[in-house]
């Protein structure tokens, strides 16, 4: 075991006079680099540029991968029903288990939905790239 120094006032450092010095220092130079830049500031101002256009969309935006297919589909038809049309689909989709109570265990019924589950996800695929390279 190791014992502990008696004479340990000889090797700490008084909080007063050392701490107190070292935070004037550090709140010193930030003031004096805030003070800086607001100067900068004032004498080159950066400009804001022409104003937003909300009507005028630049050519070279995109949205993410995940939204290209509806941005595509605002191409095609009037913006309105556009952005509504999604909503919906979805609202019936989520509805559609509760709504349909009619238990059909036919094979034909079965082909017509996997085609036009098939149809649907064939057309979002391409809808996406199509919005990625148009």
């Amino acid at each position: 075991m190791t014992e502990a120094p008696h004479n340990t006032k000889s090797e700490s450092v008084p909080f007063f006079p050392d701490h107190v010095r070292t935070e004037l220092r550090v709140v010193i130079g930030v003031t004096a680099v805030a003070i800086l830049v607001g100067v900068l500031g004032l004498i080159t101002p950066v400009g804001l540029g022409q104003p937003a256009d909300p009507l005028d969309t630049p050519a070279h935006i995109k949205p993410e991968w995940y939204f290209l297919a509806l941005y595509q589909l605002l191409k095609f038809i009037d913006k309105t029903f556009g952005a509504t049309l999604p909503v919906i689909a979805i609202g019936v989709l989520a509805l559609l288990p509760f709504l349909d109570r009619n238990p059909d265990k036919s094979h034909q019924a079965k082909r017509v939905r996997f085609i036009a589950v098939s149809i649907g996800i064939v057309v979002l695929i391409v809808m996406t790239i199509w919005g990625e390279l148009s």
